[in-house]
């Protein structure tokens, strides 16, 4: 049985890793099969990561991050999670391929996924204009003419914050009036950079190695235009992957799973989350990985009680017996 197994392997999963392999805890990661690395190996340049000035490519950072996790002892299994049981003091993880694994202990570090507008387009030059992330990428649209998809909160604060750098910044919205806050509202209407585009829908990205612009089509009477521009942001919300733990964790308004005040802890002991799936504002690197670390020391002192005397007899001598052993 392994001391800790993590599922995800974005940031918070690899950080989480590295910690509790410096802690003697020899982690199980499970990376998925088709998406391992999460959302930065979607990501081009990365220049907001502490220890990379000269900025580094997304999938070259999650790559150095395995690497140092490897280092330290983490063995990586390149397979999906379809199934959980938490419910008793030994948590079991079954696998795509069959297998499965118990531990003593598990963090969830799935992430989020973004919202996608499933246009044609936008899969193809994801990373070439192509964004979901402003504070990520907004650095790289300086002077240029860009578009924010959406109506709520995120899209307005996205499209104010690119204004820093666009030249100009389109909001196409399919309604005629915002979902966001009237503050928020206002400052976007105040703003001379914003001009928006109601009663409207991104239909296709156009664009072939890099963005040139999208096709606007009216929610109103189906008429299409040409809309040039160089990026497109997409701010329609993010789901957090919580599919797995549905009615077997405690989870908030907001969709993320619940812990405890700043901690990893869950609703369920021995149970940990970090990253995105239990952040429903920030969403950045440098924060799921903050996060990872908590998860990790949150594991090393509630393995560290479990062995004195956190648990009942009966539990601690369930994890003795099948110390040691994979299923």
């Amino acid at each position: 049985m392994r001391n800790v197994i993590i599922i995800g392997s974005g940031p918070a999963g690899y950080t989480a890793a590295i910690y509790a392999a410096r802690a003697n805890l020899e982690p199980l990661l499970i990376a998925s099969s088709v998406e391992a690395g999460g959302e930065l190996m979607n990501t081009t340049e990365v220049e907001n990561f502490p220890g990379f000035p000269e900025g580094i490519q997304g999938p070259e950072l999650m790559a150095k991050m395995q690497e140092q996790a490897e280092k330290f002892g983490t063995e990586v299994l390149y397979d999906d999670v379809v199934s959980l049981d938490i419910d008793g003091p030994v948590k079991k993880v079954t696998l795509g391929s069959g297998k499965s694994f118990e531990g003593a202990s598990l963090i969830y570090a799935t992430g989020s996924a973004h919202r996608k507008l499933d246009v044609a387009g936008e899969e193809k030059l994801s990373g070439r204009g192509v964004s979901y992330c402003a504070t990520c990428d907004g650095f790289f649209f300086r002077e240029r003419e860009i578009a924010v998809v959406g109506g709520g909160d995120s899209a307005i604060e996205e499209a104010t914050f690119l204004t820093k750098f666009a030249s100009k910044v389109y909001l196409i919205h399919r309604r005629d009036e915002l979902r966001a806050s009237k503050i928020m509202q206002q400052r976007a209407f105040d703003n001379p950079k914003i001009e928006f585009v109601w009663n409207s829908r991104v239909a296709e990205v156009l664009g072939e190695d890099a963005v040139t612009g999208v096709l606007v089509e009216s929610t109103v009477d189906g008429s299409q235009r040409e809309l040039p521009l160089q990026g497109v942001f997409v701010a329609i919300g993010n789901d957090p992957r919580t599919h797995l733990v549905h009615g077997k964790v405690d989870i908030t308004d907001a969709g993320t799973i619940w812990v405890d005040g700043r901690s990893s802890h869950t609703s369920v002991p021995g149970v940990f989350a970090a990253g995105d799936v239990l952040d429903p504002t920030y969403r950045q690197a440098v924060t799921a990985a903050g996060s990872g670390t908590v998860a990790a020391l949150d594991v090393e002192h509630y393995l560290a009680a479990l062995n004195e005397a956190g648990a009942p007899e009966s539990d601690a001598s369930q994890i003795d017996s099948l110390a040691g052993a994979d299923v």
